[in-house]
């Protein structure tokens, strides 16, 4: 059985929290230039030239690309075959967090719900695992920004609902949220499962690199007509017009019971940050 030590956990996940906050993936960017390239809005366009620049910025001079450098939510695909030595794991992630976070200068913005007192490190982390064949861990880190969070929502459609159901809904979220989360968006949608269940789907479909489809024909027409949609609000870039109100819409699916319909919609800023590594 292949062993991995939990500080070489924490070394990977200190440098992918920096490289998340100040590193925009390049499936982002081309995204961003090509809705440059389509926008007819002087406004529009003026801020999808500034975002780009940003990125630029950012990534020369190791900067976070947005000042809420947000709570670390941490993806970990864990091998059956592959036993982590040294000491705990979700403590050793967080260790990662805290180092990340202090070292990269990161805003440190996780407090308890009830009091506000900050935890001043930005742990803890919200850690989601799976176990899957193979002897390797891979790591996501996706920092996620508030601004974006607070505008996702969750609803319990019913089965009648159906397709149009989840259109109306993820389209009355999008004009709710307006300029709020700093668009042009992307937005995950999980569909199915059970209450959190949609809501793990929509914030994992987020991680899908921007530009690809469902592999479901059925759910990729889907994606497309909701992305139409979505653009056709003019919402546009912050919110001040134009025709990219979003990037692309991810969504993921789970069977679910017979009585239900759960829909989640987790909204994602234009900083759609997340990097990762396979140990």
């Amino acid at each position: 059985m292949r062993e991995l030590h939990i500080e070489k956990i924490i070394e990977t996940i200190e440098q992918l929290c920096i490289d998340a906050c100040c590193d925009l993936g390049d499936d982002v960017k081309q995204a961003i230039e090509a809705a440059y390239e389509r926008e007819t809005s002087p406004f529009g366009k003026n801020i999808l030239k500034q975002l780009l620049e940003n990125a630029d910025l950012a990534k020369q001079e190791r900067m976070p690309m947005c000042q809420d450098t947000g709570m670390a939510v941490v993806f970990l695909e864990i091998g059956q075959d592959l036993h982590i030595t040294g000491g705990d794991l979700n403590k050793a992630v967080n260790e990662g967090v805290r180092r990340g976070y202090e070292k990269g200068y990161l805003r440190k913005s996780v407090l308890n719900p009830i009091d506000r007192i900050n935890t001043k490190d930005n742990t803890p982390a919200v850690i989601h695992t799976e176990i899957v064949p193979g002897d390797r861990l891979k790591i996501i880190i996706a920092p996620k920004g508030f601004g974006s969070e607070n505008m996702s929502r969750l609803r319990m459609l019913k089965p009648a609902d159906g397709i149009d159901g989840i259109k109306a809904f993820v389209l009355e979220t999008v004009l709710k949220a307006g300029g709020n989360p700093c668009p042009p968006i992307i937005l995950g949608i999980g569909i199915g499962g059970t209450m959190e269940k949609a809501a793990y789907l929509a914030k994992k479909a987020l991680l899908r690199q921007v530009g690809t489809h469902h592999p479901d024909p059925k759910i990729a027409r889907l994606e497309e007509e909701l992305l139409d949609l979505v653009n056709e609000t003019g919402i546009g870039p912050q919110g001040l017009g134009g025709k990219t109100t979003a990037l692309a819409v991810h969504i993921d699916t789970y069977p679910t019971h017979i009585a239900g319909l759960p829909v989640a919609v987790n909204v994602q800023c234009h900083a759609a940050r997340h990097k990762e590594a396979v140990l």
